[in-house]
């Protein structure tokens, strides 16, 4: 049998490379965090941290609408989470399971809807929340997340679902379960990874989207964070510190949300590995 060991050559350049690619994705984050607990007057300083302060998060916290924004992103990506989750699982599942007319079709206008860019579609989905007279509004942010994560996600859920039996479907209805029940009671809980991974994308999409809220909200009242952090660096002011400091701040909730749904995804992957 063919030795497969490496060389002790082709080992130091596959750790160096590790290194180095590591520390290019550990940097920019690193940096960041290092320069919000810098005073203003050091913001482009390449040193570390002399004089470590807090006033740039007190100023965030205090003197801005930060915590206002922190409100309306929460409530936004919440309310769009719970409905995108929702709507991509029972789309997912019924195009799994059922055969219907113009199935086909609309699995193909859930991929295509994935190929325009946000700069093509900013001009009529404004024009359309003029029209509602939803500008202004969490709805508009609501519903134009919804049309971003859900054909994505209604995709990837019927890939989970097609891994699912379709006998635990049959037995579900020998027990008397109508299809819904089926769905929830049943074949839900065995798509917990599929689950975890569209609420942590659909939060992704509305938490840290800016195009769409930029252009769909304005005055400091009804932003959301992302396009708040625009109002610290603008063509008349640059203020560099309260903007790192609120990206820590804003990177905190995303951070717990994909720890949350690692966990989720690898308990779901390995539930089933053993009998009982």
């Amino acid at each position: 049998m063919r030795d497969q060991r490496r060389s002790p050559l082709a080992s130091v350049g596959l750790h160096a490379t590790l290194i180095l690619a590591s520390a290019v994705a550990v940097f920019p984050p690193l940096w960041l965090l290092v320069t919000s607990f810098k005073p203003k007057s050091e913001a482009f300083s390449t040193d570390v941290v002399k004089s470590p302060t807090l006033d740039n998060y007190h100023h965030v916290l205090a003197d801005t609408k930060f915590l206002t924004w922190f409100g309306n992103s929460l409530f936004i990506v919440v309310i769009t989470t719970l409905l995108g989750v929702f709507v991509a699982a029972t789309t997912g599942y019924a195009v799994s399971r059922f055969r219907f007319p113009g199935m086909r079709p609309l699995m193909w206008l859930l991929l295509i809807t994935q190929m325009f860019p946000v700069a093509i579609l900013i001009v009529p989905l404004y024009n359309i929340m003029s029209t509602l007279g939803w500008l202004n509004q969490p709805v508009a942010l609501i519903v134009t997340y919804l049309t971003v994560a859900v054909p994505f996600c209604a995709w990837m859920m019927k890939g989970f679902f097609d891994t699912i039996p379709v006998e635990i479907d049959e037995s579900g209805r020998v027990d008397g379960l109508n299809p819904f029940g089926t769905f929830w009671r049943l074949v839900v809980p065995l798509a917990k990874p599929g689950l975890a991974v569209t609420a942590f994308y659909t939060f992704i999409t509305a938490w840290a989207e800016v195009a769409y809220a930029s252009a769909f909200m304005t005055g400091e009242e009804n932003l959301t964070l992302s396009a708040g952090l625009q109002t610290f660096v603008n063509q008349y002011t640059s203020d560099w510190g309260s903007m790192t400091a609120a990206a820590v701040l804003i990177a905190i909730p995303a951070t717990l949300v994909f720890s949350w749904a690692q966990r989720h995804l690898v308990a779901g992957l390995t539930a089933g590995a053993t009998k009982s």
